[in-house]
């Protein structure tokens, strides 16, 4: 079935029914209907229809809704081109998609990019004649096999790439799902996620094919935790659709502002990988099944979703990894090794999707859909030939029930220092702290290869955290090289336009000074802070940072090592950069380097606790013996 097909029936079912708000605005199913085939039938008068483009580009309200729904029912695919997106970006999918016509208001028109596109605008549709389309209305009849929108996505070249998704794609991502979920009339939806991420395929077509309603987010509302809190209770919100890192934030809010009344049925989230351990606070506050949490794993060039959790309270508490569960069932999902072939139970592969959801392709990319869309060497087992299967970059692995374990990307792999890290990890045991509200740990590049890891985390209600604090909490749990290098505290983690977090706009640590430290006694002291500084890359030192606060680890100790050796002429080891740590103790190791041999007094013979940079064992050279460092790496 088409789009056009499946909300015709629904809308003829319920005309009176509210189809879409938006603030004190509202449409009934009726009024979205003419107000969208006026549209589409204004777009069919001027040759665009099945196997057309057609850009959009609308801020959040009802019409951007009638403008996703006309350009559906004219038969063309709708090119979703977020307002709020970088201009350079836009007129990239601009110039890489070509489409027919480019369809905005007044006020946005004069913000967009430069093009020579036509130019349709919601205003002039209304003029013209409404009423359902036939397939006589259309350029040519509209099959499921058209495309129903090409949604662009990040490219590993820098390069954004367009996805080809078809009509039949998305109908039947919503009957393949339905016994799951039941969505029906009653339903009442939210459009939070921007609608140039495909999340909102699902947020848009899950209420419009059922009768339901959708309750359009405004921008500054998805962006503030506790505003959208009370939009879900005042707007009778039942299916909710949450990347993680939003769910997080408005957890919170829930924690902080209790007793709203949620009429929620399902919160389904998608989007990045759920740290299931992290909603055990929310269930302390709501009713397993009331609403009932759903984990879909999904990629967008598999129509959205690809595999369904249902979660509970033991679930969240008990899971050790991202467990994304089982395909959904007109989907085959193979985790395969690198030569294609299935991995056992328990093995971590590569998965790789095949069935009813797999996208066209990539537009106008043939090179780069043929290494991703490759032939699917098991279709015959299934009663297929000639059939494609995704290649999702993604490693999972399968458990014996059947269910599946995501451990992200499998050419993306965060890798410090020689050491495979899991950031959920870290998170896990930052957001433990009571002080700590929400969470989020990235490795970050501030220095050509100096690759850190970062915390950011927001406080709880009432708290301030003391950043070193909570890295000796963090200590007191992980191995030294998963211990953030520094933790920035922030109001808020910053969210990107399609709900995710927003790592770019993660603010760089900033200078950790020792409060109330003394200044330099010396123009030696004064020199090694300078020193500290330069190998660090900050702008200043003070005389008893330590190094490692500062995010100093063992390779820039050996550089700091070589620097003091040329600006002071005497030999100093990474053991005694730990053994000294700051520039007031490294100044005192120098004094005694000149006097003593430095490796008898500097590092002394004793054993490494647990946590402790000082050697394991030291034994002089002389003796023949050799060293071993015990928390080197960082």
């Amino acid at each position: 079935l088409t789009l056009a097909e499946v909300y015709g029936v629904a809308a003829r079912r319920h005309p009176e029914r509210t189809a879409v708000s938006c603030g004190d605005e509202t449409l009934t199913y009726a009024e979205l209907s003419s107000r969208a085939q006026s549209l589409a039938r204004l777009l069919a008068a001027r040759g665009i229809g099945p196997g057309s483009i057609v850009a959009l580009a609308l801020p959040r309200s009802p019409d951007l809704v009638a403008g996703l729904l006309a350009v559906s029912l004219a038969g063309a695919a709708y090119l979703p081109m977020d307002p709020d997106y970088p201009a350079d970006r836009l007129a990239y999918m601009l110039e890489d998609a070509r489409p027919a016509a480019l369809i905005t208001d007044a006020a946005t028109a004069g913000t967009l990019p430069a093009h020579e596109l036509p130019l349709i605008t919601v205003d002039e549709a209304r003029g013209f004649p409404d009423g359902p389309l036939g397939q006589a209305d259309r350029t040519r009849p509209l099959t499921p096999q058209d495309p129903a929108y090409v949604i662009y996505t990040s490219g590993s070249t820098g390069r954004p790439k367009g996805v080809v998704v078809t009509q039949h794609n998305v109908t039947r991502l919503l009957t393949a799902t339905e016994h799951w979920f039941s969505f029906g009339p009653e339903d009442v939806w939210t459009l939070f996620h921007s609608y140039a991420f495909d999340f909102s395929v699902w947020e848009l077509w899950g209420a419009l094919l059922y009768g339901g309603r959708v309750v359009v987010v405004p921008y500054t509302t998805s962006r503030d935790p506790h505003a959208f809190l009370r939009l879900l209770a005042d707007e009778r919100v039942t299916v909710l659709n949450q990347t993680p890192s939003a769910f997080y934030q408005l957890a919170a809010a829930d924690r902080e502002a209790p007793g709203h009344e949620l009429a929620l049925r399902y919160v389904v989230f998608g989007g990045e990988a759920l740290e299931l351990g992290r909603l055990a606070d929310w269930y302390t506050r709501h009713h397993e099944n009331a609403p009932t949490l759903v984990n879909m794993y999904g990629i967008t060039e598999t129509t959205v979703h690809v595999s369904y959790l249902a979660l509970d309270r033991a679930t969240a508490a008990s899971a050790v990894s991202s467990t994304i569960g089982v395909n959904i069932p007109d989907l085959r999902v193979y985790v395969l090794d690198d030569r294609l072939q299935p991995v056992p139970p328990g093995v971590t592969g590569e998965m790789y999707v095949a069935g009813e959801g797999v996208a066209l392709g990539y537009l106008s990319r043939p090179d780069l859909t043929a290494g991703r869309f490759v032939a699917d060497p098991f279709a015959h087992l299934f009663g297929e030939s000639g059939s494609r299967m995704y290649r999702s970059g993604d490693l999972a692995r399968r458990r014996a029930d059947g269910t599946l374990e995501y451990f992200g990307r499998g050419d993306q792999q965060v890798k410090i220092r020689g050491f495979r890290i899991e950031l959920g990890e870290i998170e896990a045991v930052l957001a433990d702290h009571p002080e700590v509200s929400d969470v989020a740990v990235v490795v970050r590049e501030d220095m050509p290869g100096d690759k850190r890891l970062v915390g950011y985390v927001v406080p709880a209600p009432d708290t301030e955290p003391v950043p070193a604090a909570l890295r000796e909490h963090a200590a007191a749990a992980l191995p030294v090289h998963m211990v953030p290098s520094a933790v920035v505290v922030l109001e808020r983690l910053p969210l990107t336009g399609n709900g995710k977090l927003d790592r770019k706009a993660l603010p760089a640590p900033g200078v950790s000074v020792t409060a109330g430290g003394r200044a330099p006694r010396t123009v030696r002291e004064e020199q090694l802070c300078s020193v500290f500084a330069e190998v660090l890359g900050l702008p200043s030192a003070g005389v008893e940072d330590n190094f490692f606060d500062l995010g100093g680890h063992s390779l820039l100790a050996v550089r700091l090592a070589g620097r003091i050796r040329s600006a002071f002429g005497v030999e100093v080891s990474i053991g005694t950069v730990f053994q000294a740590p700051t520039p007031a103790a490294l100044d005192a190791a120098l004094d005694v380097s000149r006097e003593e041999d430095p490796l008898d007094v500097l590092l002394p013979l004793r054993p490494a606790r647990p946590g402790d940079r000082s050697p394991l064992h030291c034994v002089h050279p002389a003796g023949g013996l050799s060293w071993c460092y015990a928390g080197l790496i960082r």
